[in-house]
């Protein structure tokens, strides 16, 4: 699986457009609350016949308007803030001569300028993570207007107070920002699940193979995208497939699955004993069972006479493991399986009439909705042929049609019963994808979609704390 976050791009369309400037919003939304619980401690000091004592510093207001979220090559992720300001209040307490004074500051940063990178890597469980920040904050200037009777007289006072509240100010910012993204921002990264169960059989693994990689216009992460066995997790399925190449750049997401990703999964459920059934009973279709009679009578009288009303079944069991395949004209997948012929004489053991080699291709039509990929099955060709003799196959060439429309009613609907619900791409709770595109490439898909925020990147944090469990996946 390769995956790239895109957020800049010389040619972007205007929807594109919409939806970085959506992702820049929440990070300068989340900025402007992490600097908003900014605590600054109490300021004492005497100047001259002054003394004073600031308390209750608390920021009002931020105006983050010129902020940009852009990619820095072999860096990070750049999150840049020029000629800004932020409001603050402050209570006063001072001493003037016999004079003392009380009351509230109302300050302002001007010239607010905020320069931090991220750089992200993969961790020993291969998940992404915060490694490091860089951060340099600088305020141009600062204005206090005091109020009160002696506001005139001591105003000169606010050269002084102002020269160390930006001081004070200077230092907090950055802290601030670095307790947000390597505690916080990690912490919520923690809750995407790199290695989780699909259902009751199989899970994936979608760990990071390797750092990301960041480009002027892109953030490339390439995950292991692999299914395995929940009874044999170790079992691992050798990639011949193509390294997939994502040039688009019209969305803000590309996923690209190659056909090792269908391929593995497909692995893990004929190693788990899925893909077998049986069909007899109410499964049977009257028209079949009569017609297997009728094929099958001249090999009953030969074994046992007794047999001839005995109901019959069909036993299915995939004996290989499907091969996907992915050209720019679809995808199909191959798969071959043994079909057993068998009479049910009552309390006794089945006997075996035939066995035949079932051949059959599907349609694999790729889909994905929010987080969840899907994959809907039509039945192509398929073909029977018999184990035992050329003659036998003859045979078996009125049994083509009616073991088709079988197929078509009973496993057919089974198989895209256990593929509908789709599987979950790992993505923070909050976070989904809209408007998505599928495109077939030779050897590979490549989905694209926009990022939608159900939540605020501060409610998905706040939420990261207790991560619910992954339920109903497949």
């Amino acid at each position: 699986v390769f995956w790239t976050l895109l957020l800049a791009d010389s040619g972007c369309s205007i929807c594109k457009v919409c939806f970085v400037f959506s992702v820049k919003l929440e990070t300068q939304k989340f900025v402007e609350e992490e600097l908003s619980n900014i605590s600054m401690p109490e300021m004492k000091g005497k100047e001259g016949r002054f003394q004073y004592t600031i308390t209750d510093v608390k920021i009002t207001e931020l105006n983050l308007t010129h902020a940009d979220l852009r990619f820095i090559p072999e860096v990070g992720l750049l999150f840049d803030v020029q000629n800004s300001s932020i409001s603050l209040s402050f209570n006063r307490q001072i001493l003037y001569w016999f004079f003392y004074d009380t009351g509230n500051i109302n300050a302002s940063a001007e010239g607010v300028n905020i320069n931090t990178a991220l750089n992200m890597i993969r961790d020993d469980e291969g998940r992404l993570k915060i490694n490091n920040i860089t951060c340099d904050a600088k305020i141009a200037k600062m204005r206090a207007k005091f109020s009160g009777t002696l506001g005139r007289v001591y105003d000169f006072v606010a050269t002084f107070l102002t020269t160390g509240m930006r001081f004070l100010l200077n230092q907090q910012i950055c802290p601030a920002l670095n307790h947000a993204a390597l505690v916080h921002v990690n912490s919520m990264l923690e809750t995407i699940p790199v290695r989780t169960e699909v259902d009751q059989f199989i899970g994936i693994d979608y760990s990071l193979i390797d750092d990301p990689v960041v480009t002027s216009r892109s953030l490339d992460m390439h995950f292991r995208g692999m299914f395995f066995d929940l009874s044999h997790q170790n079992d691992t399925l050798v990639n011949y497939a193509v390294d997939p190449v994502i040039r688009e750049y019209d969305r803000m997401v590309y996923l690209a699955l190659s056909e090792f990703f269908f391929d593995s999964g497909m692995f893990s459920y004929h190693t788990a004993g899925i893909f077998q059934m049986d069909i007899v009973n109410e499964k049977m279709p009257k028209d079949l069972e009569m017609l297997l009679r009728t094929t099958y009578f001249g090999a009953i009288m030969m074994l046992n006479p007794a047999l001839v009303d005995a109901p019959f079944s069909l036993h299915l069991a995939v004996n290989s493991p499907p091969k996907t395949s992915i050209k720019t004209s679809g995808a199909t997948v191959v798969m071959t399986a043994i079909v057993k012929v068998m009479v049910l004489p009552p309390g006794q053991p089945p006997v075996q009439l035939s066995s035949m080699t079932m051949e059959t291709k599907f349609n694999a039509k790729v889909s994905m909705k929010g987080k969840r990929l899907a994959v809907h099955a039509d039945l192509r060709r398929f073909k029977i042929f018999s184990n035992q003799s050329a003659l036998e196959s003859l045979a078996l060439i009125p049994l083509q049609a009616p073991l088709k429309t079988m197929l078509q009613m009973s496993v057919v609907p089974l198989i895209n019963n256990w593929t509908k619900r789709g599987v979950q791409i790992p993505l923070a709770d909050g976070m989904d994808f809209i408007e998505e595109v599928v495109e077939y490439h030779n050897g590979f898909i490549v989905i694209g979609a926009n990022l939608h925020f159900s939540k605020g990147l501060r409610e998905m944090i706040s939420g990261s704390t207790k991560p619910e469990p992954e339920t109903d996946i497949i």
